[in-house]
């Protein structure tokens, strides 16, 4: 019942962008994909400057491209007109449960989750804090988001699209590793979707890196989606004269995606193609 149950709001919540199977990631959204994907890292991202405020700070709690905000950087700390920068902010997951076996662990392990905000250039100094307009914005800008110098990031090719392999081998890359969690923690995901992997820079991932998402059938391991035993047997609706083992049976493939950021054990993936909806707790490889 609650694997049924999970799958209905699953879904609900994809909408038509898992509906149109196969539907590829283009060029029209990779910049923004790029700069609003966040990152994972297990590296201490360096700060020193905070959003103080905004416009009309006695009604509002979050500002949008367009809208202007108050730093706590001025003159004084060398803040020049035309300065950029962009802002981030640390995200946790508010919620114990857990998508798949060992998911918490596995997200611990890999570091802390950095959300890109907004983009935002300095039109005004005083002394002490400087006033900057929002340029662009992926979340509101709030009160104590953090603030790093603007740098443009290497943009990843995209290949042409073509109906992906559904039945591709294994590859000999780097170890298999998971679908750690969707973007904001969801557990679900279709094209232009942004998910997190556990392998990064360390195991020889680059930017433009692809990844092909797959799932093994009825390997046992406790994920909400997946009722036990479906690979062979459902309650009620027949089953296979024998039970299989998961290594015994072909593997699912449901989907690719380019790598857009990587830090030493983390990758930030954008999903170009799926078959049906990727979940948390799928597995990837680097395609060939």
């Amino acid at each position: 019942m609650r694997a049924r149950w999970m799958l209905g709001i699953i879904a609900t919540g994809l909408c038509g962008g898992v509906a149109a199977a196969q539907q590829g990631a283009t060029g029209t959204g990779l910049e923004t994909a790029l700069y609003c994907g966040g990152i994972v890292t297990s590296e201490s991202v360096h700060h020193d400057a905070h959003i103080i405020s905004g416009e009309a700070s006695h009604d509002e709690i979050g500002w949008l491209a367009g809208q202007n905000v108050f730093i706590d950087r001025g003159a004084d700390k060398g803040v020049k007109i035309g300065d950029e920068f962009s802002v981030i902010r640390e995200e946790h997951e508010a919620s114990p449960a857990e998508w798949f076996t060992g998911q918490r662990m596995l997200l611990r392990a890999m570091g802390t989750f950095y959300a890109d905000v907004a983009r935002i250039r300095v039109v005004h100094v005083e002394k002490k804090t400087a006033t900057a307009q929002v340029v662009s914005s992926c979340d509101p800008v709030e009160r104590g988001d953090m603030l790093l110098p603007f740098e443009a990031r290497e943009m990843p090719q995209l290949r042409p699209f073509a109906p992906m392999d559904q039945f591709a081998p294994a590859t000999d890359k780097p170890k298999t590793a998971m679908v750690a969690t969707v973007k904001r923690f969801g557990e679900a995901a279709g094209p232009n979707s942004i998910v997190y992997v556990n392998l990064g820079a360390a195991q020889g991932v680059k930017v433009g890196t692809y990844f092909r998402i797959f799932r093994y059938q009825g390997d046992g391991n406790d994920i909400v989606y997946q009722t036990r035993g479906s690979a062979y047997m459902i309650y009620g609706f027949g089953s296979a004269p024998a039970r299989y083992a998961w290594e015994d049976l072909p593997r699912d493939v449901i989907g690719e995606g380019i790598v857009l950021r990587v830090s030493k054990n983390a990758a930030t993936v954008l999903i170009t193609a799926t078959r049906r909806e990727v979940s948390a707790g799928d597995y990837v490889e680097v395609e060939k």
